[in-house]
């Protein structure tokens, strides 16, 4: 959607309900695109370092050469 900088200022919150639903916005002067507006999204949360600590165990054989059937997959 396309509007221009007037009708931008005398609907503002109907364009940031728009917004706010997804759609974007463009902002126009004298028909040429100045601005855009998009939804912000919510910032992801940071990872908290070993969070997972114990949901998986690395097995004991996990550097050990893989087996020549399992191999042969790879080089098909």
């Amino acid at each position: 959607m396309e509007v221009n900088i007037h009708e931008a200022k005398t609907h503002l919150s109907k364009l940031l309900q728009r917004v706010q639903e997804g759609e974007e916005v463009v902002i126009a002067k004298s028909g040429k695109p100045i601005a855009r507006l998009v939804r912000v999204l919510p910032k992801a949360s940071a990872r908290k370092i070993g969070s997972a600590a114990g949901d998986f165990v690395v097995p004991p054989d996990f550097d050990e050469p893989l087996p020549d059937s399992v191999l042969a997959d790879f080089e098909a």
